[in-house]
């Protein structure tokens, strides 16, 4: 028995990397995966290869009986689109019980090198990618009463780093786009949570070409999926709007955003009194920004 049994998944830009593990793991644990990808570059340009195509050949090399994937090739920056990815398991497999909102690309720059169409693209990808595929899937699940949202987002927006605005507010959003889902749609059955995960992939290999070194076992892509398989599974009906991540061999829980500090006055402040005051009262919580990289890679 997996802990997956005849589930239908959507897992989107699973061709590759770190949403390939994820649709590898579902089709072990039981589920039947749609597997999305358009078989772009890295940037979201080009591409003529057949990634879905070939996860789907690996679902069924693995010999479980009665799973299979299916491939999809539809954008989903496009809304229609996004309706055929949905679509797709409904029409293969009868329903959908899981949405994955993996799909991804990166055009890193510098704030004064990013052109507005680096930003766009990375956020219709991310973002509004992940509004479309939702939207179109939460109709279906609330209709039978259960459902599964896992939202991948990334330590860039949740911390921030060097180079990624656009990709950096996109998964922003999403954190922010997850809390509201979950508030919405709990009622329903439907679980909404994120996920930020680390791995080596087509997108952090430029970091270790950089240093010259090879990726540390504990950055397999891999390790990524049994988190996000509990997630999207029955046992996890208590888990909703909630923030977890990977370190290492490690799983996380990051704490949502709250005020930790204040300070008051009756009728309010003159700026010369915020001045007097801030250090000595808000001064002392301030944070670092920037995302904490495994000790292997410091």
């Amino acid at each position: 028995m997996g802990l997956l049994d005849g589930r239908v998944a959507v897992v989107t830009g699973s061709g590759r990397g770190i949403g390939r593990e994820f649709a590898l793991c579902f089709a072990r644990e039981g589920a039947n995966v749609v597997v999305n990808d358009v078989g772009v570059a890295l940037d979201g340009r080009g591409g003529g290869d057949d990634p879905a195509a070939a996860v789907c050949k690996e679902i069924e090399g693995l010999g479980a009986p009665g799973v299979s994937g299916v491939p999809n090739y539809d954008s989903v920056t496009d809304f229609d689109g996004a309706g055929r990815i949905v679509h797709t398991a409904v029409e293969a497999f009868g329903k959908i019980d899981i949405l994955v909102n993996n799909a991804g690309i990166e055009r890193d720059r510098k704030l004064l090198k990013m052109d507005e169409p680096d930003f766009d693209a990375v956020i219709d990808v991310h973002l509004k990618g992940t509004f479309n595929c939702t939207r179109h899937a939460a109709a279906l699940m609330r209709a039978q009463e259960y459902g599964r949202i896992v939202n991948i987002t990334s330590s860039a927006g949740l911390r921030g780093n060097f180079g990624q605005t656009n990709y950096g507010a996109a998964k922003a959003g999403i954190m922010g786009m997850t809390f509201v889902w979950a508030l919405e749609l709990g009622r329903y059955g439907i679980t909404v949570n994120a996920v930020a995960p680390s791995g080596a992939t087509r997108m952090t290999e430029a970091l270790f070409e950089r240093t010259g070194n090879e990726p540390p076992p504990e950055e397999n892509p891999a390790l990524n999926a049994p988190l996000v398989a509990f997630l999207a599974s029955e046992q996890a009906s208590h888990v909703n709007g909630q923030v977890l991540g990977r370190t290492e061999y490690g799983y996380t829980i990051f704490q949502h955003p709250k005020q930790i500090a204040w300070m008051w006055k009756e009728g309010g402040f003159t700026p010369e009194e915020v001045a007097r005051n801030f250090d000595r009262i808000l001064g002392q919580h301030l944070q670092p920004v920037g995302m904490v990289m495994p000790t292997s890679m410091k």
